[in-house]
């Protein structure tokens, strides 16, 4: 390069003889890299995919469990205000708390109400509890985590009125 010509980048440079041993050396080094990671990209996708698939597919599950949980815990709180009222009766809160969970897409909750709404005297605790297994629920066809598991909740409340 002569003196007060414009300086070319090292890519444009195609006469080696022009270049100092160092960028000679760097253009080597730089063309020997490029051949030598062919296929590292694939390699690399191939070990980090399973883990990264398997986390996605663990998001998805642990987030609809959280989903039916809260919707749960709803459906038993409504179902224990139902009660705590009089002439509350236990069919009733069971037909109450499953409308509930069917109307937000978790069907097949199972309820417990404890004691009979119908039967109990005012200032007594209702229990009323809500399960359903999360094969039942769950958007994947067999969950790989939560398989096999029964999520479960319950609300208590004190039954209405004067006695």
């Amino acid at each position: 390069m002569k003196i007060g010509e414009p300086e070319r980048p090292l890519s444009l440079m195609t006469d080696t003889t022009t270049m100092s041993p160092t960028q000679r050396n760097n253009r080597r080094t730089f063309r020997r890299r490029g051949t030598r990671r062919l296929g590292a990209a694939a390699t690399e996708f191939a070990i980090v995919a399973p883990v990264f698939f398997l986390m996605v597919i663990g998001f998805i599950e642990f987030g609809r469990a959280l989903m039916v949980q809260q919707v749960l815990i709803n459906a038993s709180r409504v179902g224990a205000r139902m009660a705590s009222t009089t002439g509350a009766t236990s069919s009733g809160v069971q037909s109450a708390v499953q409308t509930y969970a069917s109307g937000v897409a978790v069907p097949g909750v199972s309820v417990t109400v404890s004691p009979n709404p119908a039967t109990a005297t005012a200032g007594t605790t209702i229990t009323v509890t809500t399960t359903v297994p999360f094969n039942n629920v769950s958007w994947m066809s067999s969950p790989w985590f939560l398989g096999g598991k029964t999520l479960r909740a319950s609300s208590q409340m004190r039954k209405e009125g004067y006695e």
